[in-house]
C-alpha cells in the first residue's frame, strides 16, 4: 500500500515504470528506497511541466487537434483512464456537454492515460457513447499540455486559447457552464 501511495502522484509516469520494476524486484527496503528516489527523480524532471499554451494532438481516427484551431471556442482537454471511477462517472455530463455546444462554443478533448492496449479503449468509448475525440496519452501530450497528479483531470481554455483552470478530480456540466458564464460577466 505505500508503495502505490508513493508512486500515486504520477502515474503516468511512475505507474508504468513500477509495475516493471515490482514484477521484477523484491519487496525489501532497498527495493522501496529504490522506487522512492526514482519517483522522486521522476517528479523532479516532469511534474513540473506546466500546461502549455498551444498543443498539436492526433485523436485515435487520426485527425489533428490543435489549440488555434479551436479559436473562439471553450477547450476542455480531459485526462482520464478506463480503470477510474470517478472518471466514469464525468463522462456523460462531457458527452452532453459536448453535443449540445459542439458546434456552437465548446470543443472537448478526451486524453486516456495507462490503459493496456487501443483495444480497451475503444470497447470504454463505445460503451460509454464518447461523442468527442479521443487521444492516447503518452510523454508528448504531457510535454504539451501538463501533467497530472490525479485522474480525473481536466485542463480548460477560454475561447482566446488561454488556460484558465485546471480542475483535479470529477466535475460536471454545471460546473464547467459555470466557469463560462462566469468568464463572460
Amino acid at each position: 500500500m505505500l508503495r502505490y501511495a508513493i508512486l500515486k502522484p504520477n502515474f503516468f509516469f511512475v505507474t508504468s515504470y513500477s509495475k516493471i520494476a515490482m514484477a521484477h524486484i523484491k519487496p525489501d527496503s532497498k527495493s522501496r528506497l529504490f522506487l522512492t528516489f526514482m519517483t522522486a527523480w521522476m517528479l523532479f524532471f516532469y511534474g513540473t511541466v506546466q500546461a502549455g499554451a498551444a498543443f498539436a494532438l492526433t485523436d485515435t481516427a487520426g485527425k489533428r487537434h490543435t489549440l488555434s484551431q479551436y479559436k473562439g471556442k471553450w477547450v476542455i482537454v480531459n485526462y482520464w483512464a478506463t480503470w477510474c471511477p470517478p472518471c466514469l462517472e464525468e463522462v456523460p455530463d462531457l458527452v452532453a456537454l459536448y453535443d449540445s455546444r459542439k458546434n456552437k462554443d465548446v470543443q472537448v478533448i478526451g486524453v486516456v492515460f495507462d490503459y493496456e492496449n487501443t483495444k480497451e479503449v475503444a470497447e470504454y468509448v463505445d460503451d460509454m457513447l464518447m461523442s468527442y475525440p479521443i487521444v492516447l496519452g503518452d510523454d508528448e501530450v504531457v510535454k504539451q499540455i501538463g501533467a497530472s497528479d490525479v485522474l480525473p483531470t481536466t485542463y480548460i481554455y477560454n475561447p482566446k486559447g488561454e488556460l484558465v483552470k485546471t480542475k483535479r478530480g470529477k466535475l460536471n456540466r454545471a460546473y464547467l457552464e459555470g466557469i463560462m458564464a462566469g468568464a463572460k460577466k
